[in-house]
């Protein structure tokens, strides 16, 4: 991942010529489709802005299904099982874009790759992650995510915290601080699954490892091993000490983030997106919220981030081929829509051309942070299959609701996804 933020960091005139394929003749075919879960608080406004951009500069024109986050995860696979997506869609590199590949659903990107010298423009370790799937290139990364402890300073400062937690004895110690001021330490919206799996993913990578975790998002490993127990009696230890707000299970992801806002709560495990959200309730950087990195847990466990990268992709179903490229590589290389969608969304961009200085503080050094570490996971429901990773996170959910069957719950997660790996 250095060379994600080394390259960040060189700003640069050059700008390949992505107009190559969009020419005037190009925009007399049908307009192009795509649908996205770009909505709500997730930026709508600013992916419209930059598809106006790419609409004046290339005259093709967008014909746009933006879906509901949560929604969009199934529709995407019905739609693909139906051969009815559109020419492009946005999607999270990983388990999940290998699905769809795997299924024939997706239109490899290679020769348009090669075309508009993209090797020169996505960060390198960026690409070797997130764009290849059965030896082909089918993912253009819009832009990535880290996941970390977001926190109120205020709620920090009035509880006397005057330095924050590199390991977990000074992470349960700040908690104890927090909590006998009087403060919840963590706020967790579980409601729609998907933000537990942040702590069951540092929880096991910082315990047992990023190799192990490997073996488990792959089925080689069970979730009723004794590091799977491990993790999750870590977990439970949190829940049950009052370090997390009541009733997480009835909280949205923008629920919890409102509760520290607000003081409700001293801090959330989330991705960066939280910054582009808290940004557009007024909140200001380094001054009303910070971060810090998840604590390490245990020696000579590698340091590893955790985060999502956010692609676009081309169906095998596409009508407008020629559209669709353009529209790739447009929102990967040009430098102003990628500094306005990141800067706005509270993301990264992989494109290396892009001047981190239009990130702020608290950004800078998160970038400093993915530098530092020596691998970037996907998170959870990205780096195992789908059907599987609807087991864990339902997993994740009952466990909130039960922490003391942890045990239990691993036994029958492990069954159903034993039964989800066969088919």
């Amino acid at each position: 991942m250095k060379e994600i933020v080394r390259k960040l960091l060189i700003p640069t005139c050059v700008v390949p010529a992505i107009l190559a394929g969009a020419s005037t003749a190009g925009a007399e075919h049908h307009e192009v489709s795509i649908s996205h879960y770009f909505t709500g608080e997730l930026n709508l406004e600013n992916f419209k802005a930059n598809v106006a951009k790419f609409e004046e500069a290339t005259g093709f024109m967008l014909k746009d299904s933006p879906i509901g986050h949560e929604d969009f995860k199934t529709d995407i696979l019905v739609r693909a099982a139906g051969g009815g997506l559109p020419d492009v869609f946005s999607y999270w590199a990983g388990a999940r874009t290998q699905f769809v590949a795997d299924s024939g659903g997706l239109s490899p990107i290679g020769e348009m790759w090669e075309r508009e010298g993209l090797d020169d423009v996505v960060a390198k370790a960026v690409a070797d992650s997130a764009t290849m799937y059965n030896g082909e290139r089918y993912l253009v990364p819009f832009n990535y995510h880290y996941a970390g402890m977001f926190y109120n300073k205020k709620v920090f400062a009035d509880a006397g915290v005057t330095e924050l937690p590199t390991d977990w004895e000074g992470f349960l110690a700040l908690c104890e601080q927090l909590k006998s001021n009087g403060v919840t330490p963590i706020a967790l919206g579980s409601k729609f699954r998907w933000p537990a799996q942040f702590w069951f993913d540092y929880l096991l990578l910082r315990t047992a490892g990023p190799e192990y975790r490997a073996a488990l998002m792959s089925g080689s490993a069970a979730y009723d091993d004794e590091e799977v127990k491990e993790a999750m009696a870590i977990w439970r230890e949190l829940v049950e000490m009052g370090y997390f707000l009541p009733n997480s299970n009835a909280d949205t992801w923008t629920d919890a983030s409102d509760k520290v806002a607000r003081g409700d709560a001293a801090m959330t495990l989330m991705g960066t997106w939280i910054t582009g959200y808290w940004n557009g309730l007024g909140l200001e950087p380094g001054v009303d919220y910070d971060y810090f990195p998840f604590p390490a847990m245990r020696e000579g466990v590698a340091n590893s981030v955790v985060g999502p990268i956010d692609g676009l992709v081309i169906s095998s179903n596409v009508e407008n081929q020629e559209g669709a490229e353009a529209f790739l590589a447009y929102m990967m290389s040009n430098t102003d829509v990628q500094s306005h969608w990141t800067s706005s969304y509270g993301a990264l961009s992989a494109n290396v051309n892009v001047d981190s200085s239009i990130y702020n503080d608290v950004m800078q050094r998160v970038v400093a942070t993915v530098a530092a570490a020596e691998t970037f996971a996907f998170n959870y429901d990205l780096a195992t299959p789908p059907p599987v990773a609807e087991v864990g996170l339902s997993m994740f959910q009952r466990f909130m609701d039960s922490p003391a069957d942890a045990d239990a719950i691993l036994g029958d997660a492990q069954v159903a996804a034993s039964a989800a790996f066969e088919n």
